[in-house]
């Protein structure tokens, strides 16, 4: 039996990417991969475009920002909004327009520069502060800095300034080896 014609698109999940069903406010960790896991952002010119780009729309966005990431073939950040359906808004704008920027720099419009990304809501205070450790200790974690504050597009030296003093030794004690993000990316070295 078919079911009745009522005018209306009955469109089914893709079902290689991931869902982005955001329905109500919170705060999220996000992951994101450039196509093929190619290492585009390879210089500090372009890591710093793109995070600047990134603070620039997560303020646009009305996203708060509470640590980012940022490195030649992804990047993470955690941030918390009223909106959450704003966060394909804020990713989209991010992707294109850094994926035009590269591509006109290196004569290759409409390369595919972004792959997807990867949400995931925190709803636990303590995964909410193990996620900020993540964040902050990746760039030791690709084996880029050995100390995390010394990656420059990174809020980690940020946090470290800026965070309350009890607050930052909190965070920092947070394990970050059982933390469930999408991060198989291989980094080839700091620029």
């Amino acid at each position: 039996m078919n079911a009745p014609d009522t005018g209306k698109l009955t469109l089914k999940d893709w079902p290689h990417s991931p869902l982005h069903r955001l329905p109500k406010a919170g705060t999220f960790i996000v992951t994101a991969g450039t196509y093929q896991k190619q290492s585009l952002f390879n210089t500090p010119l372009r890591l710093t475009r793109l995070t600047n780009l990134l603070l620039e729309l997560v303020d646009k966005h009305g996203w708060q920002l509470h640590a980012w990431a940022v490195f030649p073939n992804h990047y993470h950040f955690v941030g918390e909004c009223g909106d959450a359906k704003r966060l394909h808004e804020l990713v989209r704008e991010l992707h294109s327009r850094s994926a035009k920027d590269i591509n006109r720099e290196e004569a290759s419009e409409g390369r595919k520069i972004w792959f997807s990304y990867w949400e995931s809501q925190i709803t636990f205070h303590r995964s909410f502060l193990a996620r900020l450790n993540y964040v902050h200790q990746n760039a030791v974690r690709h084996r880029l800095v050995s100390r995390a504050s010394a990656y420059t597009w990174c809020s980690a030296g940020w946090f470290e300034r800026r965070a309350d003093g009890a607050f930052f030794r909190t965070v920092s004690s947070f394990p970050v080896d059982r933390v469930s993000v999408p991060d198989d990316f291989e980094v080839e070295s700091a620029p």
